[in-house]
């Protein structure tokens, strides 16, 4: 026989999902901000300030930290975005090719210069290419060497997804250009390759601020100094203060371009998903 008692006694109910959920996420606030006060607590916020923040150092690069190591960097990203980018295009064409051999190498571009670091390319455009081809000089002196190593790693990546959004475009698109007579080069570039750069202008705007980083390894290339970009700007002030607020400035200036930029790539994003509902 059952229990009475046990019987007439209610069920326990547990807690609902929603509630779990809250208790886990309090409970992960309560870990994050119990981590961050740690951090607050043990470091010697002194020393910091004393090695990464010091006004007089700082102020001591304006404006040149601006109008020459800014303006160098801003200037080798985009010589290199525009090469990547003129490259990728016709790398993508080629993937997409009925011919074998385009698409061969296409794919073997793609592989290598997606594989190897851009530290090995830049040194190999500044140490082999002079090497193998003596007395030959790349035009556009650091600025042609900056905007051909950089344009040769972006464009494997920008390649594949230039291809990817030229395939994202309805069939139907090209099928409706060539009945009203297009020919398909004609419908490629009239109307295939405008609408797949609205699909990928979002990611091509990362690739953007990838370059602008990657424009760091110019110090590879020995670079005089009125071509110094932000890095070794950075690093040379500090070799010289002995001090680490030059790097700390240069940082900060990577910021002022990568942020902004970030902000325009959700904006496109939000935009691109908006369009799609």
């Amino acid at each position: 026989m059952t229990d009475p008692d046990t019987t007439l006694q209610p069920k326990r109910k547990g807690l609902s999902r929603s509630r779990k959920r809250a208790l886990s996420r309090g409970a992960q606030y309560v870990v994050f901000v119990a981590a961050v006060v740690a951090f607050a607590v043990s470091a010697d916020w002194a020393r910091l300030r004393n090695q990464f923040a010091q006004w007089d150092i700082a102020e001591q690069m304006f404006p040149d930290v601006i109008t020459l190591a800014l303006k160098n960097t801003v200037l080798y990203t985009l010589s290199g975005f525009v090469f990547g980018l003129v490259l990728g295009m016709v790398i993508a064409l080629m993937r997409l090719s009925s011919v074998g051999p385009y698409r061969w190498f296409a794919g073997v571009y793609i592989e290598i210069f997606r594989g190897l670091p851009a530290l090995l390319i830049f040194i190999f455009i500044g140490v082999a290419v002079p090497l193998a081809f003596p007395g030959t000089e790349i035009p556009g002196g650091t600025y042609g060497k900056v905007a051909l190593a950089l344009g040769l790693v972006a464009a494997a990546y920008m390649a594949e997804t230039i291809r990817a959004g030229i395939q994202a475009v309805p069939k139907g698109q090209l099928e409706a250009a060539r009945s009203l007579g297009f020919s398909p080069a004609r419908a490629m570039v009239s109307i295939i390759i405008p609408q797949a750069f609205r699909i990928i202008l979002p990611p091509l705007t990362n690739e953007l601020v990838l370059l602008f980083k990657d424009s760091s390894l110019v110090l590879f290339l020995g670079v005089t100094l009125e071509e110094r970009e932000l890095s070794k700007y950075g690093r040379d002030l500090a070799s010289t203060t002995a001090n680490s607020t030059p790097i700390l400035v240069a940082g900060l200036c990577y910021l002022l371009v990568t942020i902004p930029l970030g902000f325009v790539v959700r904006r496109m994003e939000a935009k691109a998903q908006e369009a799609v509902k």
